[in-house]
């Protein structure tokens, strides 16, 4: 473990994860959604799918930054 982290960067590295994980699952099988709940909320135009990819797309790429910059902070603490 490297010295000088936050406990911070542990949550923002693991939910980045997942929800990289969960962009790439979307952006493959956009109908998950309506697999999942048996619902069709966008009535099959892909609307919705989309702004999942894009939602999740920003907060991965946000998670991933946050996380960057603690371990970069940590590397000048130590």
């Amino acid at each position: 473990m490297k010295s000088g982290l936050r406990r911070r960067f542990y949550p923002e590295a693991i939910v980045g994860v997942i929800t990289a994980v969960m962009f790439l699952v979307t952006l493959v099988q956009r109908d998950w959604i309506e697999a999942l709940f048996g619902i069709d909320p966008d009535n099959g135009s892909g609307a919705l799918e989309w702004l999942i990819v894009g939602g999740l797309l920003l907060v991965t790429v946000v998670l991933f930054s946050l996380a960057t910059y603690e371990w970069r902070r940590a590397d000048a603490v130590a």
